[in-house]
């Protein structure tokens, strides 16, 4: 899927001018963007533009399914069935209500709800969600992971040539081997709890 930051985009705000780290680069770009998505439980920028699909298992009555991705944009359609048998029908905008605020379909008729039918593939979603490009605050934080990794500094010891690096820990936590507090504080405003 897509990363979160180009190359380009990386070296001009590190103000790099140099090819010099870009096999590097071009393999920690990937690997940091799909650590951040990993964490985030979002793929934040993959769904804007492409149609994400979500089956959901009922086996409790409940009005309303959470989708995974976030912010959503759009619904593009909501089906149900019955049983495993039978083929999905669409439920009419009429019936459904997108939460914005928890990224939720709740089932409704009126002003009152009505639980989802019960079973596997019970109700199947389709819709576009995240943005269109990184939110920039996010963007500083995979700026900072990129480099974070790209200069080793995830390693609290080090030896080079005889000289040994004590690198202080980036976590107020102890014993941690968490992102740096500032990355993770921004990760967090983007993770699905």
């Amino acid at each position: 899927m897509a990363d979160l930051i180009t190359l380009a985009e990386y070296k001009e705000a590190e103000g790099i001018a140099s090819p010099k780290e870009d096999l590097r680069l071009a393999s920690l770009i990937p690997s940091v963007s799909q650590l951040v998505k990993t964490y985030c439980g979002n793929s934040l920028v993959d769904y804007y533009s492409v149609n994400k699909v979500e089956t959901f298992n009922i086996d409790w009555s409940t009005h309303l399914v959470q989708l995974t991705e976030s912010p959503v944009n759009s619904i593009v359609s909501v089906e149900k069935r019955d049983s495993v048998t039978e083929s999905y029908s669409t439920v009419a905008t009429t019936e459904y209500y997108l939460d914005a605020s928890t990224d939720s379909i709740l089932y409704v008729t009126g002003s009152t709800y009505k639980n989802w039918p019960r079973g596997a593939g019970s109700v199947k979603v389709t819709y576009k969600a995240g943005y269109s490009t990184c939110p920039a605050d996010l963007n500083l934080a995979v700026i900072d992971l990129i480099t974070y990794y790209l200069k080793d500094e995830h390693k609290e010891r080090r030896t080079l040539g005889g000289a040994s690096i004590q690198n202080q820990g980036s976590t107020s936590l102890r014993d941690s081997v968490a992102f740096p507090d500032h990355i993770k504080r921004v990760l967090d405003m983007y993770k699905n709890f």
